[in-house]
């Protein structure tokens, strides 16, 4: 193969890193480009000296994207953001940045270009972030037509926000909230398939233009969830169904924190279910790219261990 440059915006998150892992292995030169520099440099060890290179971009900057582009044969697109903040909305990372990013691309002649979007994209979702996702998707196809799009299921690994969030609130709360009853469900996928599927991506022209919705082995409700996260770390609580009206109106008052738990447009988020293949038309899979996902077993006890009462040497963990 021959050796060629992506760039990766948002290359210093949970996903990210795991993406540079998976194309530095494969033998790829890396540009990520991230807000902060200084914050990436733990990447760097994840390829050969030069291999990968980190430069400062803000994706509401023109120029500073541009300048990300030069020269590379492909890129990837993983910002995103959970929740609002003053400074950063929806729209503004989720639509307008993802649209120049592949605009400025296509003028750079980039070949090859992969967009992280989320199942649950719908321009008549109840949340603002499911819309964002999907005008983002829309204003991509627009300027960049051969755009790859991967649409993940909640993502699961060492270093999520989903078991190791609610196994932390477990060490210290009587119960846990089921929103909505905990009948919401999800398909959760492990972070090294979803990055093994941008890699596919990459590689595989016959990628081009699709759409791929990446769940893993096996469906899941909340309550389920939080249930095997519980016995995970061997820890008693209860789990308390709060329903939806009640959920927005504590989320109404914890999304203003600055690191919120829980947002009004999350509870508008849990409403509809998180697998794949939800939507009237049919979309690729990871059997499509001829990946076969990791189950929540093989992966989830051996970082939820630190939770557990006498972390990693409690004897039922060794």
């Amino acid at each position: 193969m021959t050796v060629k440059l992506i760039t990766i915006f948002g290359g210093s998150g949970f996903v990210g890193r795991n993406t540079v892992r998976a194309l530095a292995r494969a033998g790829y030169r890396l540009r990520v480009a991230v807000r902060w520099p200084h914050t990436a440099h733990f990447l760097r060890p994840m390829g050969d000296v030069g291999q990968i290179e980190i430069v400062q971009a803000n994706i509401r900057n023109e120029d500073s994207v541009r300048r990300a582009l030069d020269g590379a044969d492909g890129v990837v697109n993983l910002v995103g953001i959970l929740y609002q903040t003053r400074r950063q909305k929806f729209a503004d990372i989720h639509d307008d940045g993802a649209e120049r990013i592949a605009r400025l691309a296509r003028r750079s002649g980039v070949a090859t270009f992969v967009h992280m979007s989320a199942i649950g994209a719908d321009l008549n979702s109840r949340s603002r972030y499911g819309r964002s996702k999907a005008a983002g998707e829309a204003k991509v196809r627009e300027v960049f037509p051969d755009a790859t799009i991967l649409r993940p299921s909640v993502i699961f690994g060492a270093e999520d926000d989903l078991f190791n969030r609610f196994a932390g609130l477990a060490q210290i709360a009587p119960a846990l909230p089921l929103i909505g009853g905990g009948d919401t469900r999800f398909q959760p996928v492990f972070v090294g398939d979803v990055a093994a599927a941008v890699k596919k991506c990459i590689e595989q022209p016959s990628a081009r233009g699709r759409v791929y919705e990446l769940g893993g082995p096996s469906i899941y409700t909340f309550k389920e969830l939080m249930t095997y996260m519980l016995d995970t770390i061997g820890r008693r609580r209860l789990l308390v169904p709060l329903p939806f009206g009640l959920a927005t109106f504590m989320g109404f008052f914890l999304g203003l924190w600055p690191k919120p738990l829980l947002t009004m447009d999350q509870v508008a988020l849990l409403k509809t279910d998180n697998v794949v293949g939800r939507g009237p038309q049919r979309v690729a899979t990871f059997a499509d790219l001829g990946i076969q996902p990791v189950a929540m077993d093989t992966v989830v006890p051996s970082y939820l261990r630190r939770f557990r009462r006498h972390g990693q040497f409690e004897e039922s963990a060794i």
